[in-house]
């Protein structure tokens, strides 16, 4: 865990490592005539002011976007903590533990939904056992390709899924999560998928109720999931070894 000061200091070295980068972009440090280190002088005011503008742009650019990497340093402590705890208990407790919660939601939805709604939790059980197992298969067999398209997708889908599904039997937690994921959808059609009336589109053929909730959140499973792997991807850029995590 590190102090206050360790992480003052690491904030530090990773501010001047991206402003560094940043200035070698059109000074290089290689460069006779432009290195950026504090021996280089140069050799007229316009050398001057190029180089300050380029370092003031920089921190500007470098203050908005380092809190991502903030994000990303959290999400890659939290998955790597997670990543211990199932390689510790194997793929198989993993599968079990999902596939022994997700059969009492099946076992809930035999009486409380018709047929059809009756199969559609247990496809969505089948889909959250399988997105656990998948999510460690693919965390253990691929690369950080694999791990960013597939694995965190899978991973959210194993997590999203089950307090959803279980929001549907549960009055509480339905009071709870229904009506923020209508919201949520709602933000999506009127911002995001305004292109081509997509929007309306989906307002006409879909009504969210019921099940279709179970599906709204397998579908964001892959955009969320790509968002967090990218932003871990971004931290490992900016710091690629991390002995907190």
């Amino acid at each position: 865990m590190q102090t206050e000061s360790e992480l003052v200091a690491a904030v530090r070295a990773d501010f001047f490592r991206l402003l560094t980068a940043w200035r070698e972009l059109l000074f290089s440090m290689h460069s006779a005539n432009h290195p950026v280190r504090n021996q280089w002088r140069p050799r007229t005011t316009r050398d001057r002011l190029a180089f300050w503008v380029w370092s003031v742009l920089g921190t500007v650019l470098i203050v908005a976007v380092y809190p991502f990497a903030v994000i990303g340093f959290w999400i890659r402590y939290v998955t790597r903590r997670l990543n211990h705890v199932a390689t510790g208990l194997g793929l198989l407790a993993i599968v079990a533990a999902a596939a022994v919660a997700w059969s009492a939601l099946t076992a809930l939805a035999w009486g409380s939904f018709p047929a059809a709604g009756f199969k559609a939790v247990l496809t969505a059980s089948a889909v959250a056992t399988v997105s656990a197992g998948l999510a460690w298969g693919t965390t253990r067999a691929g690369g950080r390709r694999v791990t960013l398209l597939a694995a965190y997708p899978f991973a959210v889908a194993a997590i999203f899924l089950p307090p959803v599904t279980a929001a549907l039997f549960s009055p509480t937690l339905g009071a709870i999560i229904l009506p923020s994921s209508t919201s949520l959808a709602e933000w999506i059609l009127d911002n995001i998928l305004v292109v081509g009336d997509l929007s309306g589109v989906i307002r006409q053929q879909f009504d969210l109720s019921g099940i279709a909730f179970v599906g709204m959140w397998s579908g964001l499973a892959v955009p969320i999931g790509w968002g967090l792997g990218l932003l871990v991807t971004f931290a490992n850029a900016v710091r690629p070894h991390d002995d907190g995590g």
